[in-house]
């Protein structure tokens, strides 16, 4: 397990030498007082029964306080000794819901069999249990009479990777050897799960069974649609048409529609390719491969080495069908899933649709490496409110965008069209399918503004205003050095460094939200400021401090807002509460008022995991939150670090009837004990 690499520390470089947005931000913050972390007075605008206030030094209007307030005491940082455990605020109750291997209740023999995690994850199991490192998910409640229930709903979650150790139930996975039974069971782990939830007797529980309980995998058929379906890149020896692909891999952040289906964003594919040293050497990385992070070694999941769809010089265009957001009907256990290929191809991280007055959809998505890029993509034709069936290909087609962030507080979104800007034969575009294989490349040509690594994106319910997170970037300034095969080579120039930065290390990362021109979606311009620069306030260097008014916190990754206008922030600090995160503490999950800035921490997890996707039930008295892989350090010993959810709650045991020790990620569901509107 030791030679795994986290997704989350891939080590691509931009090459494109494109603007950062650490230099847009170090010109523009003598003009913005939000960079200061002062607020403007205001004036206040009525937006539906919310008050709106807008800075009068730059005309930047932010979303308003949210109905309801923000009303619960705020916990503690958990810190050094750490608790392993979740805590909430006094008044609230968080259970765990569902853990990796408890059974989802797919209808049949297997509905209430769970996995005994003191034994080796085989595929088979896996197939109608609950998958690996769950993280963005959403609730699609049932309807009822003319609304939707509070009761019962399907409950989706991507599960994003896996640590192969634990799978093999192994400590030394890199010296083990290597079967396709393994692989499959590791590919299987991945991807999404489809629950449903009902309360019972006060309580949500995962009904078992369930006609709509289903997996999604690495290895499901999804159909490929769109301007990339069938291109040249996309074809393999094992789907000559390029319009079917096996399964979804690396599943981060997601979205749904408001034609109700759910959207799955595939971030770090990458890690799962690999190949031999000297098939390497005798066909080094082509331009469209480094700039997408292959490896021979890949993360060290080595599937590659017993499965050749994983060797991608075996199969070069293998890795070319994953990078897409992917599109699942909850509602239809068998439909087919759908790779959506006009949102372009990357690392993506969130797929947020925001739905314009005049019923124009938009979906705004981030790239998530170190100064990579921000994307919108507008559909062509318009949301149908009157019938589901004509949405079900709006995905198909419109323009993908990707921004640039000017100076003066303004922003452009380029079109990534072929034949427009540059983006021609002459220049390795043959095609509208290859440019959009080929997305980052596209977005550097047209010199878009390399971001600080961004991730979750989310719109307040009223306003459209948009807000994504950037949760860190220690790569600017000088030069990086580039390591194959044991030699050490120059390697690409790292985004400069302004001396005026007030950020030159951004370790902490940010918080940045815009507002389309117009309030439209379909604007191709836009108004941008800093919701927060995270940081501790008890850093000695004035750069790390931040600007938080309210509780420290850093890494932010998880955003977004519930019906009220709460903005609810995950985080994903790499490490735990030691060094530059001693004041800081573990990951957490914090409440913010987007008018005031204020930020409240609400709970803190259990060691060495990450606090990520978030979902409610309509009427917001249930959050549903999902906690990701407890004890993880890569060095093999989860357990010495954690032996999460069982170490807090009364878990499955083994068939042994012995208490599990093994930690595992789960989704948690949280409820005001008085019955009342979480975070009131």
């Amino acid at each position: 397990m030791s030679s795994i690499q986290h997704p989350d520390n891939d080590l691509t470089i931009n090459p494109s030498g494109n603007e950062s947005i650490r230099d847009v931000m170090a010109r523009f913050q003598g003009r913005r007082n939000f960079m200061k972390g002062t607020l403007a007075t205001a004036t206040v605008v009525s937006i539906g029964g919310f008050s709106v206030e807008s800075s009068a030094d730059s005309g930047y209007a932010s979303s308003p306080s949210p109905a309801g307030g923000i009303g619960f005491t705020g916990v503690p940082a958990n810190v050094v000794p750490m608790t392993d455990g979740i805590t909430v605020p006094p008044g609230y109750t968080a259970r765990v819901l569902i853990a990796w291997g408890d059974a989802i209740g797919k209808a049949g023999a297997q509905a209430n069999v769970h996995w005994d995690p003191a034994t080796e994850m085989t595929e088979a199991r896996q197939l109608t249990t609950w998958g690996a490192h769950n993280d963005g998910m959403h609730l699609f409640p049932f309807p009822v009479g003319n609304g939707v229930s509070n009761d019962r709903g399907l409950l989706v979650s991507n599960h994003e990777y896996v640590d192969p150790g634990l799978v093999a139930n192994t400590l030394s996975y890199a010296s083990i050897t290597m079967t396709k039974e393994k692989v499959d069971a590791q590919i299987a782990g991945h991807g999404v799960s489809v629950v449903e939830v009902r309360k019972l007797n006060g309580e949500y529980k995962v009904q078992r069974p369930s006609a709509f309980a289903r997996r999604i995998t690495g290895a499901t058929p999804c159909k490929v649609t769109g301007p990339a379906a069938g291109h040249a890149l996309m074809k393999t020896a094992a789907d000559p048409s390029g319009t079917v692909v096996l399964g979804t891999l690396n599943n981060c952040a997601n979205g749904y529609t408001p034609w109700g289906t759910y959207l799955t964003c595939e971030e770090n594919f990458n890690g799962y390719f690999g190949t031999t040293a000297a098939k390497l050497a005798a066909q080094p990385l082509s331009a469209l491969e480094a700039r997408y992070g292959l490896a021979a070694g890949g993360f060290g999941y080595r599937w590659h080495e017993a499965d050749p769809r994983f060797d991608f010089r075996d199969n070069p265009n293998e890795p070319n069908r994953f990078g897409w957001v992917v599109e699942i009907d909850p509602w239809n256990p068998n439909a087919m899933p759908v790779k959506r290929t006009a949102l372009g191809r990357f690392k993506h991280e969130s797929a947020e649709t925001v739905v314009g007055a005049d019923n124009s959809v938009a979906v705004y998505m981030g790239d998530d490496e170190r100064n990579d890029y921000v994307y919108k993509f507008v559909c062509a034709k318009k949301l149908d409110t009157k019938n589901r069936a004509n949405n079900r290909d709006l995905l198909d087609s419109g323009t993908l965008y990707v921004a640039r962030f000017n100076a003066d507080g303004t922003g452009v979104w380029l079109p990534l069209v072929w034949g427009q800007n540059g983006l021609t034969p002459e220049n390795g575009f043959a095609d509208q399918g290859e440019v959009l294989i080929k997305a980052r490349q596209a977005a550097d040509r047209l010199g878009a503004t390399m971001m600080d690594r961004p991730e979750w994106i989310t719109h307040h319910p009223v306003t459209r205003e948009i807000y994504m997170t950037l949760t860190n970037n220690n790569r600017r300034g000088g030069t990086t050095s580039n390591s194959v095969n044991g030699t050490t080579t120059a390697g690409s120039a790292r985004p400069p460094v302004d001396a005026a930065n007030p950020r030159p290390d951004n370790r902490y990362g940010h918080i940045i939200r815009w507002n389309e021109n117009g309030g439209d979606v379909k604007a191709t311009g836009f108004e941008w400021d800093i919701f927060v620069e995270c940081g501790d306030k008890l850093a000695s260097a004035p750069n790390l401090q931040g600007n938080i008014f309210g509780d420290d916190l850093g890494a932010p990754d998880g955003l977004w807002f519930d019906k009220d206008g709460r903005l609810w922030i995950q985080t994903d600090q790499a490490g735990d509460a030691t060094g530059d995160w001693a004041n800081i503490g573990g990951n957490a999950m914090f409440c913010a008022d987007p008018a005031t800035r204020k930020i409240t921490r609400f709970l803190t997890s259990p060691k060495n995991c990450e606090v990520t996707g978030i979902a409610s039930t309509p009427d917001g008295k249930a959050l549903f939150i999902n906690i990701q892989h407890p004890g993880e350090d890569w060095s093999g010993s989860f357990t010495a670090r954690s032996t999460w959810p069982d170490s807090q709650f009364n878990g499955p045991t083994t068939q042994a009837g012995k208490p599990v020790a093994k930690p595992r990620s789960a989704c948690v569901v949280i409820t005001k004990d008085d019955g009342g509107v979480v975070g009131t």
